[in-house]
């Protein structure tokens, strides 16, 4: 008896789940860039009435201002103003976060102890903490720093630490004639590091015994430090290398930059989906790729090559550089590009000069009279200023309050299990919290802490409070003295939007480094 087959016809188009899925997603996509466009073309026309232009300038013009404190106080351009703010706000974030985490796990565990003075304690720190607001925190101690002494004339003279209503002042470590040089041994004995961790961690596996992994990683560090201390003079002919590189930097026609930024955009968008494709393979070879599968494959795509076309046409545009340096007048973005790159090279080829000197300098913070006799901090001195000095206390405090609590899940959520068998082997609670425990709850924690670090960053902008010289700050004061709020709104936008996906980025990396293998 012949068994009829039935061939399955394809659906008609305007029933076809995956033409209506497509459909829809690209007109969800084009309705999107229809409203960009219309609302900035009314912003434009709102503006225009109005008598505002809207544009780029004050990024080449100087700011008009001074700043109080950071990489440039007297800036001289509007892009420089910014970048003073950017690195201010920089400064907090990774202190914080570094202050925050250390401060946050140990409170965290704290909350966690037998010991009821100890637990109280931590418990006390977080619940006051976290229902202050950070705001009030930081007003807080920037009022603890104001209500100490101030100096004159009379205290002039070099002190080991100073503490005023100035700031604190403390003793001063500055790179100095063979630091470079003197970093590259560092470099190799970090990278030997590496290795021994890795070694001495094998051989507790192998044989159960305590092998000192850390301890001998950071032994290794700072014997090459030791050594670089009086050997590096030896790298001083790396300056011929640098030199070399910084030629060809400049020597490159500029609209090659942008046609390889442009080439490493599309190979970033290749790699990604090299990579997609490489996390859906199996023994058996590729499954069936679904419709979300496909867009997203197609939009890396789209999008690595509309990027790469916008940094290819935005290279080509014309700026006006202010004169004084190498370049002035009308030059291109490409010609920047490359002026940029052959200064990267220089500047390591100034520092890598064969000096015999030591790689740092101390100097003794120290207070001199300035100007009309005027008392203030030397310039040799490292000054902690009353609004970094708040700003900084106030969001690493509160911050660790709540990493606290993310380290006390933590480690709730590992099986009690873990705890009773590194007991009942002899581990002493500080052995097996740093062998057992926190490892495994690592891998828990990361997440939520990723949270509290773009809480951390974001929370810095409170730093206006308190006349603390960061971006958003910064921003305010330009845009008081040229007026384009627009474009530098934007371009608060765009640095946050940055940092928060680079934080994220570094974050899901450690996250899928950590996460279990599954068969």
């Amino acid at each position: 008896m012949a068994v009829e087959v039935r061939k399955q016809e394809r659906p008609a188009l305007w029933r076809d789940a995956t033409v209506l899925k497509w459909v829809a997603q690209l007109a969800f996509l084009a309705f999107l860039i229809a409203v960009v466009v219309i609302v900035g073309r009314v912003v434009a026309s709102n503006l225009s009435n109005r008598g505002i232009n809207f544009g780029w300038q004050w990024l080449s013009d100087p700011p008009g201002f001074s700043i109080r404190e950071g990489i440039d106080t007297t800036p001289d351009s509007g892009a420089r103003a910014l970048l003073v703010g950017i690195v201010n706000m920089l400064r907090v974030t990774v202190a914080g976060i570094i202050f925050a985490t250390i401060i946050g796990t140990v409170i965290g565990i704290a909350r966690l102890s037998n010991n009821w003075i100890v637990n109280k304690i931590g418990t006390a720190y977080i619940e006051t903490i976290r229902n202050i607001p950070l705001l009030v925190q930081i007003f807080f101690w920037q009022a603890l720093m104001l209500s100490l002494k101030t100096f004159g004339e009379e205290d002039v003279g070099s002190y080991f630490t100073h503490s005023s209503v100035k700031g604190i002042a403390l003793p001063g470590i500055f790179p100095s004639d063979g630091f470079w040089q003197w970093m590259v041994f560092v470099v190799i004995g970090l990278v030997a590091a590496r290795y021994v961790f890795r070694w001495r961690s094998r051989l507790m596996e192998e044989t159960g015994n305590e092998s000192y992994a850390l301890t001998s990683a950071i032994g290794t560090v700072l014997v090459f430090a030791a050594l670089g201390w009086f050997l590096h003079p030896l790298f001083g002919w790396m300056s011929a290398i640098w030199g070399a590189l910084e030629g060809l930097a400049r020597g490159i026609p500029a609209p090659l930059y942008s046609w390889a930024i442009a080439l490493a955009i599309v190979a970033g968008a290749a790699w990604w989906i090299r990579g997609f494709f490489e996390a859906r393979k199996t023994p058996a070879g590729y499954g069936k790729f679904t419709d979300d599968d496909i867009f997203r494959v197609a939009f890396a795509a789209l999008s690595g090559l509309v990027i790469a076309g916008f940094v290819i046409w935005l290279s080509s545009r014309v700026v006006q550089v202010p004169s004084g340096g190498s370049l002035e007048g009308d030059v291109t973005i490409a010609e920047l590009i490359r002026l940029g790159a052959g200064n990267f090279w220089n500047f390591f080829e100034n520092k890598f000069h064969g000096s015999a000197g030591s790689p740092f300098a101390f100097e003794l913070p120290s207070i001199e009279l300035r100007g009309a006799g005027f008392a203030q901090y030397g310039s040799e001195s490292i000054v902690i200023t009353v609004p970094f000095f708040a700003v900084f206390v106030g969001v690493t405090v509160y911050t660790a309050a709540f990493i606290a609590e993310v380290v006390r899940a933590g480690i709730l959520a590992v099986p009690r299990g873990q705890t009773e068998a590194a007991s009942a082997i002899g581990l002493k609670r500080s052995q097996y919290l740093r062998l057992i425990i926190l490892p495994q709850a690592f891998r828990i924690i990361l997440p939520p802490m990723g949270n509290q670090y773009l809480n951390l960053a974001k929370n810095t902008s409170l730093g206006t409070a308190v006349a603390y010289a960061e971006v958003v700050a910064v921003g305010f004061t330009l845009s008081n003295q040229t007026g384009q709020s627009l474009p530098i709104v934007l371009t608060w936008m765009v640095f946050y939007l940055t940092v928060s996906l680079s934080i994220s980025a570094v974050v899901n990396y450690y996250n899928r480094k950590l996460a279990l293998v599954e068969r």
